[in-house]
């Protein structure tokens, strides 16, 4: 019976979490993995959409199919920060939050420059050849 009551007992206090747990746990941060947007590319100024495939990998062209620039991206708090594999500028990080299909959001990066962009139904995309 006791050890009845102790195996009992740890498996309430397993499964249980603690006041300390939950005050320190963050809810899961908006993953941008399979998503696609549109948006004004601003040093191209050409109307551009950007695919992030389920890695992390981004592919951006313009909406006509030239190819602009690719890379990673990868989620840090609530900013998505892009590394380009065609530039040296190092990473590039854009403040973010979960948008529906077919909404837009404004987001600013680290510089303050500001971009407004628009969420669109996933759409798998590739370097042009």
């Amino acid at each position: 019976m006791r050890i009845m009551t102790f195996l009992t007992a740890a498996i309430v206090l397993a499964g249980a979490p603690s006041a300390t747990v939950a005050k320190t746990t963050k809810p899961a941060a908006f993953q941008l993995n399979e998503t696609t947007w549109t948006f004004v590319d601003p040093g191209k100024k050409v109307k551009a959409r950007e695919s992030i495939d389920a890695s992390g990998n981004y592919v951006e062209n313009t909406v006509g199919g030239k190819h602009i620039d690719h890379g990673t991206a990868v989620m840090k708090d609530d900013k998505v920060c892009f590394t380009s594999a065609m530039t040296k500028d190092g990473e590039e990080c854009w403040t973010t939050h979960a948008v529906k299909i077919g909404h837009s959001m404004k987001t600013t990066n680290d510089k303050g420059e500001k971009l407004t962009v628009t969420r669109v139904k996933y759409v798998p995309m590739s370097i042009p050849k």
